[in-house]
Formats: structure tokens, C-alpha cells, sequence
């Protein structure tokens, strides 16, 4: 039986206020610090939720290295 992906509480509050304030990011953005804070607290690839902030995280790094 797979583990419980540590920060699914926080990626259904984001849905919750995404959904309560018409898909506006800008409304949610205390709910989605913390769901960024529960991921900064688990290693990469433990929670699935996390996984798009991984994702976008790579994507900076490689901008960073391609600029220089």
C-alpha cells in the first residue's frame, strides 16, 4: 500500500481557494507558500504533489547555467 504523499493537505487547500476565488493565483498565494514549505521539508520525489515545484526548480537552474 503506497505512503501517503506528505503535503496532499496542502494542495487540496490550494484547490479549495482556487476554486472559492475564480482561478485567481494572486488570492491563494498564502496556501501555496505552504504547501512550498511542506515540500522544501521532504526530499525530491517523496510527495507527487511536490513534484511540479521540482519540476519548475530544474527549470530555473537550467535558464541560470544556459545564461552564463
Amino acid at each position: 500500500m503506497p505512503q501517503k504523499d506528505p503535503c496532499q493537505k496542502q494542495a487540496c487547500e490550494i484547490q479549495k481557494c482556487l476554486q472559492a476565488n475564480s482561478y485567481m493565483e494572486s488570492k491563494c498565494q498564502a496556501v501555496i507558500q505552504e504547501l512550498r514549505k511542506c515540500c522544501a521539508q521532504y526530499p525530491k520525489g517523496r510527495s507527487v504533489v511536490c513534484s511540479g515545484f521540482e519540476k519548475e526548480e530544474e527549470e530555473k537552474l537550467t535558464l541560470k547555467s544556459a545564461s552564463k
